[in-house]
């Protein structure tokens, strides 16, 4: 019996040297923009290198196939998005840290939503999912962090809290970007109450927004 081989999910090689690191951002940016504009359906290695201004030769030097392309173009959203969140560990408070990563989580979600749209379903597949673990545990790290100031109640298991806080993060912000919401603030507000009233912090609303009697 043969064992069917599937694609690989790495890339064939790092670039070492900065015109082969813009040759990698160039081929990456346009995968993204194909994605915006035929989804994944109609993602392929050679509109790609055609949308790069790159031979496909070029593109298969360093990716095997769309697969790690979309791994790489995964890696590339999350390292942005990392690189913004970590901002909320200056914020004086861990309410404020908490608002602050929210606020970047939804920017993420709604800056580019075709893309973050079809970046989550395929994070979902199983071998581009087990290939993404390590670029998402740094967030469950920030959260910790998040979760250890003086103002957050502490939580009956803080492995638990970070797990499920991230879950309902990404649930709500994801869905949204399923309904093409394009209302940042209404959902942040949203996700902050979630995310808020799992921790068992009152959010105390001015007089003026309480609802009417």
């Amino acid at each position: 019996m043969t064992k069917t081989r599937h694609p690989s999910v790495k890339p064939r090689k790092i670039p070492q040297q900065s015109r082969a690191e813009q040759t990698v951002a160039t081929i990456l940016e346009a995968a993204a923009r194909v994605l915006e504009s035929k989804g994944m359906d109609g993602l392929n290695t050679n509109l790609v290198a055609q949308r790069a201004g790159v031979s496909v030769g070029t593109l298969y030097q360093y990716f095997p196939g769309k697969d790690a392309i979309i791994v790489a173009l995964s890696k590339r959203e999350h390292a942005v998005f990392y690189a913004e969140a970590q901002g909320a560990l200056s914020q004086p408070t861990g309410q404020s840290a908490l608002k602050y990563m929210i606020t970047v989580s939804v920017h993420q979600q709604l800056r580019r939503p075709l893309l973050a749209r079809a970046l989550d379903f395929e994070e979902n597949r199983p071998a581009i999912s087990k290939e993404l673990a390590t670029c998402k545990a740094p967030f469950g790290e920030l959260v910790r962090q998040i979760l250890a100031h003086d103002d957050i109640p502490p939580q009956p298991d803080i492995e638990i809290a970070i797990d499920d806080l991230v879950a309902i993060l990404r649930a709500m912000v994801d869905a949204a970007g399923e309904r093409g919401e394009v209302n940042r603030g209404a959902l942040e507000s949203r996700v902050g109450r979630a995310l808020f009233g799992y921790l068992g912090i009152v959010d105390r609303q001015p007089e003026k927004s309480r609802a009417r009697k």
